[in-house]
């Protein structure tokens, strides 16, 4: 038989199991979303691209509605790029988000949904996608962390820093 004393603790117990578990669901019902931008500005990994998406001005865009497939460069591949090419793009606004919206694709493109194809950028010139077994390659880089979900579409970490194709 259980005592009155064991009983009371017990209801105890439920009583404040439940007001935290309902103090939880409301503080994440009331978070916001996280938009493509949040989890790149989330990732330590990917802190170059989402400072120079600030500098752009292109922070604004990738944080609106969507959906957005962003293939972020990581840090270690900025730091691949010639400082000479890193200063132009510090200085040519319009060549930096030529850059930035090479990396970014209209539409949600999971790593499980990507096929041997090719993708218009936002930017507007074509995107090379490619997948053998595990892998996933776009142009000449690899996906090296892929799906990140956001609430307006997804990221993947990709090794490379993509450059655009000339304008004719």
């Amino acid at each position: 038989m259980i005592s009155r004393r064991s009983a009371l603790s017990a209801v105890s117990l439920l009583a404040a199991s439940a007001m935290f578990l309902g103090l939880q669901a409301c503080s994440t019902m009331s978070a916001k979303p996280k938009s493509v931008v949040d989890v790149m500005s989330s990732n330590p990994e990917l802190s170059t691209v989402t400072d120079l998406l600030r500098k752009s001005g292109l922070e604004p865009v990738l944080s609106a509605v969507g959906p957005f497939t962003v293939f972020a460069p990581s840090n270690d591949a900025f730091k691949a790029v010639p400082a000479k090419t890193m200063q132009n793009l510090a200085t040519n606004p319009a060549a930096l988000k030529d850059v930035l919206t090479f990396h970014v694709a209209p539409g949600k493109l999971d790593a499980a949904g990507i096929t041997n194809t090719s993708v218009t950028t936002v930017q507007g010139a074509k995107l090379a996608l490619s997948k053998t077994g595990g892998y996933v390659t776009v142009e000449d880089g690899l996906v090296i962390k892929a799906d990140q979900a956001a609430a307006n579409g997804v990221v993947h970490v990709i090794d490379r820093v993509l450059t655009p194709p000339k304008k004719k």
